[in-house]
């Protein structure tokens, strides 16, 4: 006769009961999604492919960072504070805009080739080829508030009178932007640290003396 006891062990162990889906770090997850947004871009990175690297299902990223947009606007914020913020620092600590646009330009060059992530610059890579419009605009406006405020240091330097009072502060603001946007397209493409400080130090070579 078989027992109730024999019965259960046939049917093996007992099914574990549902309950909350297995946790994950959510720090790792997200700096996962800010490595594929760099290396892919905003429109190329689909949202099977965010699941995957992350390590986490669909439910659970949406749970977690709501729908594609609103994890990208949380990585773009999150790169701005972990790779991207040499920028502000230069601009913080240098006591001239020269010196601050010099650092910034040499600070790129090393970010932008930094071994074992993603070169070039999130905020500029993430726009080639987009086609959502709202994410077009939003990495548009951050890169214009960029040159904004490199545009504002320099007219600071020429009111302090560091430098010459006809200085085109925002043509000169604007050189600096695209040498930024450009050094990081030159760093996707292969150039190394030392080809880009050579373009910073060219870069700079323009500058007004005082």
């Amino acid at each position: 006769m078989v027992s109730s006891h024999d019965i259960k062990d046939a049917a093996g162990p007992a099914s574990k009961p549902r309950g909350r889906p297995r946790s994950f770090d959510r720090e790792t997850a997200l700096e996962k999604a800010i490595l594929a947004f760099w290396e892919h871009g905003y429109e190329a990175t689909s949202v099977s492919d965010l699941t995957q690297v992350m390590g986490i299902g669909a439910p659970s990223l949406y749970a977690a960072f709501g729908d594609k947009r609103s994890l990208f606007d949380e990585v773009v914020r999150e790169y701005g504070e972990r790779y991207g913020s040499f920028g502000e620092r230069a601009f913080a600590e240098e006591s001239t805009a020269r010196a601050a646009v010099e650092r910034m330009l040499r600070e790129a060059a090393a970010e932008y080739t930094e071994p074992g992530r993603p070169h070039g610059c999130l905020i500029v890579h993430a726009a080639t080829n987009c086609t959502t419009p709202e994410v077009e605009e939003s990495l548009r406006d951050r890169r214009n508030a960029n040159i904004a405020a490199i545009e504002s240091r320099i007219r600071s330097g020429v009111a302090a009178g560091e430098l010459p009072a006809d200085t085109d502060a925002a043509a000169l603001a604007r050189h600096a932007g695209a040498m930024i946007q450009g050094m990081s397209q030159q760093a996707r493409d292969g150039a190394t640290k030392e080809e880009l400080e050579a373009l910073a130090e060219l870069a700079m070579r323009i500058w007004p003396r005082s």
